[in-house]
């Protein structure tokens, strides 16, 4: 048998294998880009909803809160009820709470889930469920320090309506923000996971003997599932 009839098929299992690292990760970043495309659209959409619900909580809360201060009219501190506080509390704080929830509409309808690294997506993914996760943290807080303002109204005597009221007011505020962060955090982690799963899944890693593949100089294989 001649060289040149051992060199033909050795010439065909080299371009073969060339034409393969060039179809093969094109294929594969066509199929994740959608892939990427579909995890930021869903994850865009849930803070879209989110956002809606935070600002209707803030906007119900200063109509309502504010409306029943508007009806105490204007009262010496000394004649201040406990509710006058926990209505003025529940005003402040959904004033902060409306801010933020117009930022992240904001930022949302300003995003587009199209044209980010597959990278970039897992990263944006993981940061809103930390920042949710910790967000958490911060509503078991202000439940923390209502229970503490609750105490403290027992033994003040001057201003003992106002730390009751302000006390109530960051327990309701503290233990809806909890609910709403936890709910939205798995709601996020719901429904990425499919599509997490999907892309990590379509990429492996192994090391094989460089004896088992002559085409394979370093002994690492990657594979892709289309």
């Amino acid at each position: 048998m001649s060289s040149r009839t051992l060199l033909r098929p050795a010439l065909f299992l080299l371009f073969l294998g060339a034409a393969m690292l060039i179809v093969v990760p094109a294929v594969y970043a066509v199929s994740h880009s959608q892939q990427a495309d579909s995890l930021n659209s869903s994850r865009i959409h849930i803070n879209k909803t989110a956002m809606f619900t935070l600002g209707a909580w803030a906007v119900s809360n200063m109509a309502v809160n504010g409306t029943l201060l508007a009806l105490q009219g204007n009262t010496s501190p000394q004649d201040r009820s406990s509710a006058y506080y926990f209505q003025q509390m529940n005003v402040f704080w959904n004033v902060v709470n409306l801010g933020l929830a117009a930022g992240g509409l904001y930022g949302a309808y300003t995003e587009t889930p199209h044209g980010i690294s597959l990278f970039e997506t897992i990263d944006k993914q993981a940061s809103i469920e930390r920042i949710l996760l910790l967000n958490a943290g911060l509503d078991a807080a202000y439940i923390a320090a209502g229970a503490w303002m609750l105490e403290r109204s027992k033994n003040s005597r001057e201003q003992a309506n106002l730390w009751q009221g302000y006390g109530e007011s960051l327990i309701l505020q503290g233990a809806f923000l909890l609910v709403f962060d936890v709910a939205v955090y798995f709601i996020h982690h719901n429904s990425a996971e499919p599509h997490l799963r999907e892309i990590l899944s379509g990429v492996r890693l192994g090391m094989i003997p460089q004896t088992l593949s002559p085409t394979s100089v370093l002994g690492v294989v990657f594979s892709w599932k289309l």
